[in-house]
This record gives C-alpha cells, sequence and structure tokens, in this order.
C-alpha cells in the first residue's frame, strides 16, 4: 500500500489529511452545498441541451445557406421548447415482441451515465457560496479522468440493450456497430489522454488544471489533442461518425423502435454527452477554467479569482460544441470499413508512438542530465530515419489480372442467375428449347 500511494497522486493524502498541491479542498464542503453543486450541474446540463440543440440549427443553417429556425420566439429562441413539447406529446409506442424491461430500462442507463462525468469537472477556483468556501466542483480524486472514462463506457450499455431489446434487425445492427465503434475510439482517446497524465503528473482534474499555469498541455501535446478530438467525435457519435444511428442504411439505429420520451432520453444522452467531451478537452488540453492569455495577465491574474473562471470554462466548452456542428455541416459520413480501419490503423498507432516519445522525454529529463533540444533533436532524427525507410520498402506489386474471356457469356455459372450486359446474349435456354420442341411437335 505505501508503493501504491507513492506510485498514484493523491488529492488528500491518506496518512495525513492533508492537500495535494493544486488540488480541490472540499474540507469545508457541507451536506447543502453538495446538493446546491448537484442540483447546479444538472441544471446547467439540460439548459445546455435546449440552448444546443437551437445552436446546431441556426449554425448548420448558416453554413449551408438555409436559415435555421427563425419562427418560434425571438432568433427561434423557443425552438427547442417546441421539439421538447412535441416529443411530450407524441404518442409513446411500445414494441410488441421487445423485451419490457430491458426496452424501458435502457434510455435511463444512456441519460444516468452522461450525467455522473460532470461530478469530476472543475468549473473554477474556490468561491464562497453563502459563506461557505468551496472549489466550484462537485468532487475529486486521484483517478478522476479513469471514472469519466469508465463513465462513458457504462453509457454504451444504454444504446446495446436498447438495440437488442427491441428485437429487431436495424436497431440490433446499430448496437453491434455502437458496441465496436466505442471500444475501438476509447482505446485511441484513452491513449491520447495518457500523455496528459505523464506530463501533469496526475489523474485529478483540479491538478491537471494547476499544471497548465504557465501552458495549456494543447501547446506541448498538440499531437494528442489532435487524436483526442477526433475520438470524441466518434465516442459520441457524431458525423461523419454516427454509423450506428446512419438513417441511409439502418433507418434509425438503435433508436428506430423508440418513440415520444424514450426517444428523447437518447436524445438528451447524446447532446449531453458532446458537452461531456467538450468538458474534459477544456480540463485536459485547454487549460480548464483558466482564462485565455492576454487576459490572464490583466491586474496580476484577478480574471482567474472568483467567479470569472466559470465564464472561461463555459466559453471554451462551447467553442468544442461549435466545433461539432461546424464538423457535422462540412464532412460527410463515412463507410463503415473506413471507420473501422481508420481507428484501428491509424488513430491507435498514432497515439501509441505519440505516448512512447513523451513517455522517453519526460524520463530523459528526470532521470539523466541531458538538455531537451538535444533529446527532441534524437527523437526527430530518429522519426525522420523511420520516414526515410519507409520509402526504401518495396511497394507490394498488384496481382496480374486475368485476361478477359472471349467465349459466350454464361449467365448461369455457378448457380447464379445474373442479367447480362449490354452487348451480351444469353445462351439458349432448356426451358424455351423444350417449349419450342413441344409447339413444333403439336403443329405437325
Amino acid at each position: 500500500m505505501t508503493a501504491l500511494h507513492a506510485a498514484l497522486p493523491a488529492v488528500v493524502q491518506p496518512e495525513t489529511g492533508v492537500v495535494a498541491p493544486g488540488a480541490a479542498d472540499f474540507s469545508q464542503d457541507v451536506f447543502w452545498v453538495w446538493l446546491l453543486k448537484a442540483a447546479g450541474i444538472l441544471v446547467f446540463l439540460l439548459l445546455s441541451v435546449l440552448i444546443a440543440i437551437w445552436f446546431e440549427r441556426r449554425v448548420v443553417g448558416r453554413m449551408q445557406l438555409r436559415p435555421g429556425p427563425n419562427v418560434h420566439g425571438p432568433f427561434g429562441l423557443f425552438q427547442s421548447l417546441a421539439d421538447a413539447m412535441k416529443l411530450l406529446l407524441k404518442e409513446d409506442v411500445t414494441v410488441k415482441a421487445a423485451d419490457k424491461v430491458v426496452y424501458l430500462v435502457a434510455p435511463f442507463i444512456a441519460v444516468f451515465c452522461s450525467l455522473l462525468t460532470f461530478a469530476v469537472i472543475p468549473f473554477g477556483p474556490e468561491v464562497s457560496i453563502f459563506g461557505v468556501l468551496t472549489p466550484l466542483q462537485l468532487t475529486d480524486f486521484p483517478v478522476a479522468v479513469l471514472y469519466v472514462l469508465a463513465c462513458a463506457s457504462v453509457g454504451v450499455y444504454g444504446i446495446v440493450l436498447g438495440g437488442w431489446s427491441s428485437n429487431s434487425t436495424y436497431p440490433l445492427l446499430g448496437a453491434v456497430r455502437s458496441t465496436a465503434q466505442v471500444i475501438s475510439y476509447e482505446l485511441s482517446m484513452g491513449l491520447s489522454l495518457v500523455s496528459v497524465f505523464i506530463m501533469a503528473g496526475s489523474m485529478s482534474t483540479s491538478q491537471i488544471v494547476h499544471s497548465q499555469t504557465t501552458v495549456w498541455w494543447l501547446i506541448p501535446l498538440a499531437p494528442a489533442f489532435i487524436i483526442y478530438v477526433i475520438s470524441m467525435v466518434g465516442e459520441t457519435n457524431r458525423l461523419p461518425f454516427d454509423l450506428p444511428e446512419a438513417e441511409g442504411e439502418l433507418v434509425g439505429g438503435y433508436t428506430t423502435e423508440y418513440s415520444s420520451m424514450k426517444f428523447a432520453w437518447f436524445f438528451l444522452a447524446e447532446y449531453i454527452n458532446m458537452i461531456n467531451v467538450s468538458a474534459v478537452a477544456t480540463t485536459l488540453f485547454f487549460g480548464g477554467w483558466r482564462a485565455p492569455w492576454p487576459l490572464s495577465w490583466i491586474g496580476d491574474g484577478v480574471l482567474n479569482t472568483g467567479w470569472w473562471p466559470l465564464l472561461w470554462f463555459v466559453a471554451k466548452v462551447w467553442l468544442f460544441m461549435f466545433l461539432f456542428v461546424w464538423i457535422r455541416g462540412t464532412l460527410l459520413r463515412f463507410r463503415y470499413d473506413q471507420f473501422m480501419k481508420f481507428g484501428w490503423k491509424v488513430l491507435i498507432p498514432s497515439a501509441l508512438v505519440w505516448l512512447v516519445c513523451v513517455a522517453v522525454v519526460q524520463g530523459v529529463r528526470q532521470f539523466v542530465a541531458v538538455d531537451l533540444p538535444v533529446v527532441l533533436g534524437s527523437l526527430a532524427g530518429l522519426m525522420l530515419v523511420v520516414i526515410l525507410a519507409s520509402f526504401l520498402i518495396p511497394e507490394r506489386k498488384r496481382a496480374p489480372e486475368p485476361e478477359p474471356d472471349t467465349g459466350p457469356f454464361d449467365a448461369f455459372a455457378g448457380g447464379y442467375p445474373v442479367p447480362p450486359l449490354p452487348g451480351q446474349v444469353l445462351p439458349p435456354s432448356p426451358r424455351a428449347q423444350r417449349r419450342a420442341a413441344q409447339a413444333a411437335q403439336a403443329a405437325a
């Protein structure tokens, strides 16, 4: 246990009860403060979903030169409320052959798991709430980021069980696709986050934000950030990675047999997950609640105190939400084989290579008396050698194409009749020959 405590960074040292440097201090929290924070997070997420629906329609409409909602309320602000009322009042249809219990529970699993992530996301530093000095964060612990990944992993059970319990072909295919998608893209997402753990020396979200006081991890860990952004789009089933609910192939995917509020729960979970991964990207790569430069220099960092950081955090989260909408309005959907190939053959190997490079640099900096430019130059030279060697490897020659058969076309070869191509003539049918012989006999 002593070795374990020494290896894992702790928010609060269990032996002394002392808060680790940069960690959030919850020692003054009382029961009603916890309830107030939890209610605030819930209200923030629900309001953010309503705004996100309106925001997505407006932005995509402008990008594609077709105006978004402009009827319900000023600037179409009541469009989200109209959508919510429509889903609430629609007829609630339950599939007769479905597994009733699992069919009803699956949407709640998806929503419940999506609501858990924000428990460890820091909104800001310590503030005074009705005289109690407390961090703008519900809770934190040494493996908070692993908790976030665990919530995202369990949330896919709602999709899988919803597709399976519908007892229908297309929902089942969507559920199977979702399982493979989450397994594939969570690997690359997790590997991209490990480089942040190595640099920050902790998996606690509050300590990771504290480690970005001088520089955001976006700058030194740019490749990991790019891999994370791609993975988070695949993780949330958004275009161009919305294969589990591809309308052109699977009708509506795992939501095909759902209607009314049961469908709305899945819809709600998808948008909350978008906000979750945006908040994680903000916390781990964009400095968390810290003000961007040069605002952080004003008044010796006065904008990083009090309630100001809440504004910077929300602005950064919506920057990533805009990125989601931008990608949806720009890119086309991948084919499923392209999607899986990209995850397993591009993202995961790239994340592994980058992780090894970061680990080597950090190990050399801590245990060997070598200058950082020398280490970076050596790694750059090694990568250059590998790239040059890849050009020397001869390409695999394609197998020679078989010569076209000049004989008569047999549409029934192999037992599978196919229609002839233009210019091809079908061989005489045995049935037609028999009919012609019978007709000749009858005429005789």
